[in-house]
């Protein structure tokens, strides 16, 4: 999974921002991690946390590993935990959260089960990530235009 957002496409080439995916996988595994550590990472090291997979057990386990290394090895200081949330909103197609809901009127869109239910997982997660308060929301209506929700 290394497709990144149209709404990525300031900084997918550089990598200096922390992508959608990786973010997710970040999210999956419990971990968190901050922009001036993702950019003490190089660009290698960037790179492998998007194309390294995030799904089975072992491949999260695996990824929570990897990620703790390279935290620990560029910062000095071990990764914060995050908790691992059982049942993720972005992965249950059958029903809109209400804050995402709320976000989206906000700017005059609803949101119906059916458009939630046609997303992919990842798409419902940036949907969720981006309506959070205290998140710059700048993308939040660019990513409803590209997930053709208006």
């Amino acid at each position: 999974m290394t497709d990144f957002f149209q709404f990525e496409a300031d900084f997918v080439d550089s990598l200096r921002c922390i992508p959608m995916q990786v973010r997710c996988k970040l999210d999956t595994c419990g971990i968190k991690l901050k922009l001036p550590d993702w950019n003490q990472m190089t660009t290698d090291e960037r790179q492998a946390l998007v194309e390294l997979p995030c799904t089975t057990e072992t491949e999260i386990q695996s990824y929570r590993e990897h990620i703790e290394q390279l935290i620990i090895q560029r910062t000095g200081v071990p990764a914060k935990k995050l908790p691992i949330e059982p049942h993720p909103a972005w992965l249950d197609s059958a029903t809109v959260p209400a804050s995402l809901q709320e976000k989206a009127q906000e700017i005059g869109v609803t949101l119906t089960q059916q458009n939630w239910a046609t997303l992919t997982p990842l798409q419902r997660f940036a949907l969720i990530k981006l309506s959070q308060p205290g998140h710059e929301n700048k993308n939040f209506p660019r990513a409803i235009a590209e997930f053709h929700l208006v």
